[in-house]
């Protein structure tokens, strides 16, 4: 057998070997697999860990020339996890979602088809041309991912269970207060300042949890998108829930890794609109529509600068830690454009560093 790269020798996070890979790659493809490469790939926020394997013996035979392990942080006895059961489900409505060829229950070890070396991100860096018609397949995608899923939701989807209720939203509220204001900025809030602070954005969250649901991927942005052949699939999936319709809009749009100019924001806005009219056959509120697009960017960002922090304070993984001043950069332009001179601005610019436009913390 002939391996370029050893497992055991240079991934100290996998939890498998070259091996095993030769088992378990015979397995799957009935063919003898006899040379192959894995490479380590740069993980998401989360305690999972990825790797793509070359399968150079195969691409002759009609196979696939790779494909993507995705290691769970620790095994577990069930025969189906979150995302196995959402993967199912997305594929089961003819979403673009990898193949699962393999799930090895004992070892935590998923063999999922391998979609493309780019994400969204990635490809519009490579190829900054596409941006447009990228976007546009973007928010059609969404559209129908949302349209398709709760019109079937049932309870076998994870998702079913789960909903942006007023407890949720104001839990990540409250993490990026523990864990970027107090703990990464190390500044102090006293009760009385936490106390302020929770009455002014409770109304928000109520604003959010109250609107009609629909099926959310919940990181619906540029790291989650993978670019197959100019057509996007969509990945990370597995902690999908019910919410408003414009929360994976707002993660799309208003994106911590890749930011688009307000001209551009505004026509896929527009198009997310016309393709909901059209379905409904009935017109869209634009104003109230807006409204809580709004409302949900400022809890998005604001729960996504707590994830950075988290990762930065807690994992010692300082990846993120350049997202950070972007991300409130749209807090700070939406609460200028919609809350401006409301309790809820004057507070959050009092106690959040950074959100002023000022350097937020560096590392």
């Amino acid at each position: 057998m002939a391996v370029s790269d050893s497992a055991e020798n240079n991934f100290p996070k996998a939890r498998f070997g070259p091996l095993y890979l030769s088992v378990v790659l015979k397995k799957i493809f009935k063919w003898p697999v006899s040379e192959f490469v894995c490479q380590e790939l740069e993980g998401d926020a989360s305690d999972r860990f990825y790797f793509r394997v070359l399968l150079k013996s195969l691409i002759e035979k009609g196979n696939p020339k790779s494909l993507i392990i995705m290691q769970m942080k620790n095994p577990v006895p069930e025969l189906e996890t979150d995302f196995t059961q959402t993967l199912k489900f997305l594929k089961g409505i003819s979403l673009p979602v990898p193949e699962l060829y393999h799930y090895d229950v004992s070892m935590g070890l998923l063999f999922l088809q391998d979609c493309g070396t780019r994400t969204l991100e990635e490809h519009l860096n490579a190829f900054p041309g596409m941006k447009i018609p990228l976007y546009h397949q973007a928010v059609e995608l969404l559209f129908n991912m949302q349209t398709r899923a709760t019109r079937s939701i049932s309870k076998t989807c994870p998702a079913y269970h789960l909903k942006f209720d007023v407890e949720k939203l104001m839990w990540e509220f409250n993490f990026m207060l523990e864990h970027y204001v107090e703990q990464l900025c190390g500044s102090s809030l006293t009760r009385f300042d936490k106390s302020e602070l929770r009455d002014a954005f409770t109304p928000l969250c109520e604003m959010i949890a109250k609107q009609k649901t629909c099926f959310t991927h919940r990181d619906y942005h540029s790291r989650n998108l993978m670019v197959d052949e100019n057509r996007l699939v969509l990945i990370d999936f597995q902690d999908a829930r019910m919410g408003p319709c414009q929360y994976d809009l707002v993660s799309l749009l208003k994106d911590s890794y890749a930011k688009i100019n307000d001209s551009l924001e505004g026509e896929l806005v527009d198009l997310y609109i016309r393709l909901k009219e059209n379905e409904e056959g009935m017109k869209i509120d634009r104003e109230e529509f807006y409204r809580v697009f709004d409302g949900t960017a400022i809890q998005r960002n604001l729960k996504a600068v707590g994830t950075f922090a988290y990762q930065s304070v807690k994992k010692n993984n300082h990846r993120y830690a350049g997202n950070i001043a972007p991300t409130l950069d749209y807090v700070r332009q939406t609460l200028n454009k919609k809350y401006r001179n409301s309790v809820l601005q004057e507070l959050l610019l009092k106690h959040i560093p950074g959100l002023d436009g000022n350097k937020a913390i560096e590392l």
